[in-house]
This record gives C-alpha cells, structure tokens and sequence, in this order.
C-alpha cells in the first residue's frame, strides 16, 4: 500500500474546513485520494457573519494539488440543510464513506457570567452539528448496509471538556457531549461498517485566540509543533479502511505525541447487605472514595 492510495476512492465530508484544523484534514485526504466536500459557513470564531469563499479556497487548493473538492456553505446547526448537504455529496460521487466534524465556535465566559444565548449556540454548533451530520449520514449508510464498505464517523472533542476548563462551561460541556454521542454510535453504528471515533487536537488555531496570554502559543517553535497539520494524518489515517480496528475511543493528538484516552471505569465499589442510609453510606464512601478522589481536578493549560 502506497502512501499516496490510502484513501483513494474514498469520498469524505469535512465541516469547518475553511480554516484551521478543518483545512488541513481537507487538504490532506484530498492528497491521499479521497474526494472531499468541504464545508464551512465563513463565520467568525464567535459564529457571527458568513462567507462561502473560505470554504471554496480549501476546495481550490485541494483541486490544484490535483485532488477532486467541491465546497459547500451550510449551516451545520440546520438539520434539513445538513441533509441537504449529505445528499449533495451522495449525488456528485456517487457514496459517502467519511464524516470528520471539526465545525465550532467559541463563547468564553465564566459560567457566573455566561449567558443563555452563548450557552445555545455553542451547543448548537459543536453537539447539534456533530448530531446532525451523523444523523443523516447515518441513515444513508444504514440504507446501503449491504454493500459492505468501510465507514467512518472522526469526531473532534478537546482538553477543555476532557479535563474541564474553567473559563468554558459551554463548550466544555457540547466537548464532553460529543464523547458520549462518539460512545452511542460507536455501539450503534457498528453493525453497519461504520467505526466512531473522536479526535482531540492540540494545534494553534484562531479558536486558541481566545485564551489568556499565558496561554497562549507564542513562540515560532511552538507555532510550528501546535501547526493544524499536524492533527490532519491521525484523522486521514482514521479516515482509511485501514483503521476498522479501532472503534468508540479517543485519541489525543499534539505535537509529534498521539495518545489513547482509556474509556472511564468504575475504580473503587462500596457495597452494603443493608439499605444505607446517609450516615452509613457516607463513612464508607469518606473510608473508601477519599484517597483515590483527592487528586485536585486542574486544568492542564
């Protein structure tokens, strides 16, 4: 197997391709083979505006290095235009083996401060999309469950739900959302050829803007080592059906460094041959869960 024939034949989705990591996973399936629809509305990082013209750069770029895109400015939080967008690919080429969901938006507040409004669109954005994509395609693979053909649905969660961030609530939560759904599909869409996986990156992307200046990737070399193409081979190789072995798990990807998050487990059980009651069950859980709980929950970064 050559490098350059991993994903040839292939068709993939890629939301939030305009810009950032979403490009760079464009770009490299489409140099792999794949033919890609590049997705991207042109927002801002706040989900204001719009702009068909990023998506159809990173389509441009895929079709100069000799590579088969079309672009597509849908809104991933519509559910009928998400399925519109699905069929779009299923009429262009034919099939639809990929669906790697990169779109989001940030709205950083404390959650004192967060209002219901940046509560509902970064949950619309991040898990809504994430929903609405699988859903539709979902539902074309299970139609054509007899043809045999490897599927793959590449999520992306992140650190900030994973460890929980403190300064976003909002987009912790649709990260942390965006496992369990990943864990769903894995179990449900299995049967079907289809494998559910979900990446979470570490790249300087304009979503990092946000963060606080000690935060901040600043130097040229980090710059280089947090580069978005440098999450793009993990996702072209999950895109392949070479990775049908790997099913309802997390991958963390930074720098030159991929890592297997283990799926949560029960780690320390108290049992009772009586009904407890408040007292009882709180000497045994202060005896039993104490020690291994007390490991302060900290933010990373």
């Amino acid at each position: 197997m050559t490098a350059v024939a991993l994903l040839d034949g292939r068709v993939a989705l890629v939301t939030g391709a305009g810009q950032g990591i979403g490009a760079a996973v464009a770009e490299d399936l489409g140099r792999l083979g794949a033919r890609v629809l590049v997705n991207d509305l042109g927002t801002t990082g706040t989900g204001d505006g719009a702009d068909a013209s990023l998506a159809e750069a990173t389509a441009s770029r895929i079709r100069a290095a000799g590579g088969d895109a079309h672009s597509c400015a849908v809104d991933v939080g519509n559910h009928d235009e998400v399925g519109e967008m699905i069929g779009l690919a299923v009429a262009e080429w034919g099939r639809l083996d990929v669906v790697v969901n990169v779109a989001g938006i940030l709205r950083d507040r404390m959650i004192f401060n967060l209002s219901e409004a940046d509560w509902d669109a970064v949950i619309r954005v991040h898990l809504k999309g994430h929903f609405n994509v699988i859903k539709h395609a979902s539902r074309h693979w299970r139609e054509h469950r007899e043809d045999g053909a490897a599927r793959r649905v590449i999520n992306f969660t992140s650190i900030s739900g994973l460890h929980g961030s403190p300064g976003q609530p909002n987009y912790a939560a649709a990260k942390m959302g965006i496992v369990g759904l990943t864990y769903s599909c894995a179990n449900a869409l299995a049967k079907y050829g289809v494998t559910s996986n979900a990446i979470s990156p570490g790249a300087n992307t304009r979503m990092t803007m946000s963060l606080s200046d000690d935060q901040r990737i600043s130097t040229p070399e980090e710059q280089r080592e947090l580069s978005p193409d440098r999450v793009a081979p993990v996702v072209s190789y999950l895109a392949s059906a070479e990775s049908g072995w790997l099913n309802g798990r997390v991958i963390d990807v930074r720098r030159n460094r991929v890592a297997l998050y283990n799926i949560p487990e029960q780690i320390r059980v108290i049992e009772s041959n009586e009904r407890w009651t408040a007292e009882t069950v709180g000497a045994k859980m202060h005896s039993a869960f104490r020690r291994p709980a007390a490991a302060p929950l900290e933010f990373p970064f």
